[in-house]
């Protein structure tokens, strides 16, 4: 069995909608299964964080589950180019994992949501990929091979699921395939990476 962790940060719901869509896309291969968290908000005034649990939606993400995970997808709204504190902050918690090591070889790409077609989607998706090169994980984006990414005409990269919340259609159906397609393409390095690892 092989697990996928999608930790995402979402404030009105759209980047938690592309979350589900990937971890459809991961259990669509054989043997992989998806595990949704999220993280609390932080105050714009100090590092306290929201509550322990929350009220609705996924449980927070641990640093167990990113030590226990054989690949990660990590998702945040853009703001101003780069991720949501709040994703940022969690992050930032991840000290002892790179320390002991325990991120490193495993895959790992992102995901983000925009309002507006020019808001930062690829910077975002760049600057998210930062610490998971530090921590030593292997990358994975969209290859143009993806049909949809050549036909989107709002959201989706090669460097991974993006959307374009700012029209009244929801999410497009090239936005769907790619995060569906991101998924399953996670699920399946993770699972050729795992294999290999056994033999």
């Amino acid at each position: 069995m092989v697990e996928v962790l999608i930790v995402y940060y979402s404030r009105w719901g759209a980047t938690a909608e592309m979350a589900n869509l990937i971890a459809r896309g991961v259990e669509e291969v054989p043997g992989a299964v998806a595990k949704i968290r999220t993280v609390p908000e932080v105050s714009p005034v100090c590092e306290a964080t929201g509550d322990t649990i929350p009220e609705s939606g996924a449980p927070y993400a641990t640093l167990d589950d990113l030590k226990n995970c054989d690949a990660l997808a990590l998702g945040s709204p853009t703001h101003f180019g780069n991720m949501a504190a709040p994703l940022k902050y969690f992050i930032d918690s991840t000290s002892s994992l790179w320390f002991s090591g325990a991120l490193s070889g495993k895959p790992a790409g992102v995901f983000t949501a925009t309002s507006s077609m020019h808001a930062g989607q690829e910077a975002t998706l760049i600057t998210m990929l930062l610490p998971l090169l530090h921590h030593g994980m292997v990358l994975v984006g969209i290859p143009s091979s993806e049909s949809a990414l050549l036909e989107t005409t709002s959201g989706g990269t090669p460097y991974g699921p993006s959307r374009h919340t700012g029209s009244d259609n929801g999410i497009s159906d090239e936005e769907r395939r790619l995060c569906r397609a991101f998924g399953a393409r996670l699920a399946r390095i993770a699972t050729a990476l795992k294999n290999a690892q056994v033999k």
